[in-house]
């Protein structure tokens, strides 16, 4: 099982949120709306004191799946989400030991 956290800028969600459902079983994502910081804007994207900032506006897409559909699903947001510009994005992936379903009790890749 694998945990896949995307941020990505707005504008792009719902390139995002296209792509991912075009996928045969997506199992559907969880969105946040955030604020944040990269790394910075300088001509090598070092951090500056001065740019602290934390106003730049991001969604977080957290999504759960199989081990088999994480390279796609990765894949599919770097894809859509993808401009060219700096501040494009993250993308994580963490193993998850355990999922469980609360309301059926349905556990790891069935409850996905």
């Amino acid at each position: 099982m694998k945990q896949i956290v995307g941020i990505i800028k707005p504008f792009r969600l719902e390139a995002v949120e296209q792509a991912l459902h075009a996928i045969d079983h997506f199992p559907g994502f969880t969105l946040l709306n955030g604020k944040g910081h990269g790394r910075g804007s300088g001509i090598h994207h070092s951090y500056a004191p001065t740019e602290w900032a934390p106003a730049r506006d991001c969604n977080l897409l957290i999504i759960y799946c199989s081990d088999t559909q994480a390279d796609e699903i990765v894949e599919t947001i770097k894809k859509a989400a993808y401009t060219g510009n700096p501040s494009d994005g993250v993308i994580a992936v963490c193993n998850v030991e355990t999922i469980l379903r609360i309301r059926t009790g349905e556990q790891n890749d069935d409850a996905v």
